[in-house]
């Protein structure tokens, strides 16, 4: 069975980007996110295996979503994605529940490698 995807960030662009790289590998995208209540709202009415989560969105932020959506399920898996120079973001974000993070711009191997590590 193939797992589920929740795929957030503020630009479309990027959306798409990591659906079409975790479509292509044989995952399911349930759902997607603009900002970080969205995200935290969809988590928990698709209850998906997985989400991406941006870390700069408008709102409410990636790390912020995380601990709500953490705070919700302490078992989720989040997967950070970042642009460079974030770095002190994503420690932020693993303190706060996410698994692991790729950076931007994204190449597919790095992301399914990253994604497998996450889902174990």
């Amino acid at each position: 069975m193939s797992h589920t995807v929740l795929v957030c960030d503020d630009a479309i662009f990027m959306r798409t980007m990591i659906s079409d790289i975790l479509g292509q590998a044989g995952f399911e995208i349930v759902g997607e996110a603009e900002t970080g209540s969205q995200a935290v709202e969809k988590y928990k009415q698709l209850k998906p295996d997985l989400v991406t989560m941006d870390i700069v969105m408008p709102d409410m932020g990636g790390i912020d979503a995380v601990r709500e959506i953490v705070k919700h399920d302490p078992d989720a898996k989040i997967l950070m994605c970042s642009a460079m120079g974030q770095q002190a973001l994503v420690v932020e974000a693993i303190q706060a529940g996410a698994k692991d993070f790729v950076v931007k711009p994204f190449q597919p191997s790095r992301v399914l490698e990253a994604v497998q590590r996450v889902l174990g």
